[in-house]
């Protein structure tokens, strides 16, 4: 677990390479049942084919938060972006016992990406 900010951005920009590099084909797909997402506390990102992270969030169960809908789904929809083209990248995490420590590897990571369906992104403390 992270003690000081350098170990906290090492995290961060670990989670970010991971969801932002993992090559588009190994990303999980869009389904219904979401069933080779695992079930575990993660950091994930939602992408698109070409344009890239498209929101990025934080959830105590990654498949849990897809199965009831996601609100970057239906705008992926209504920029007209085909479900092929859209996929999810997650990062499991192992210490969601800390809040504050995921509060911050997720503001971190969204002030470097900017994802454009993120309608907050946390200023620097």
């Amino acid at each position: 677990m992270p003690l000081n900010d350098s170990e906290l951005q090492v995290q961060a920009r670990n989670i970010l390479d991971e969801i932002a590099f993992t090559s588009f084909e190994q990303c999980q797909l869009l389904s219904r049942e979401f069933s080779s997402i695992p079930a575990r506390p993660g950091i994930y990102a939602i992408r698109h084919k070409t344009d890239g992270l498209l929101y990025i969030g934080k959830t105590k169960s990654l498949r849990g938060r897809f199965g009831g809908g996601h609100k970057a789904f239906l705008w992926a929809w209504l920029d007209k972006y085909n479900d092929e083209d859209v996929r999810i990248a997650v990062q499991v995490i192992s210490h969601w016992g800390n809040p504050a420590l995921l509060l911050e590897l997720e503001a971190i990571i969204l002030r470097a990406t900017e994802p454009p369906y993120n309608a907050q992104i946390p200023t620097e403390r």
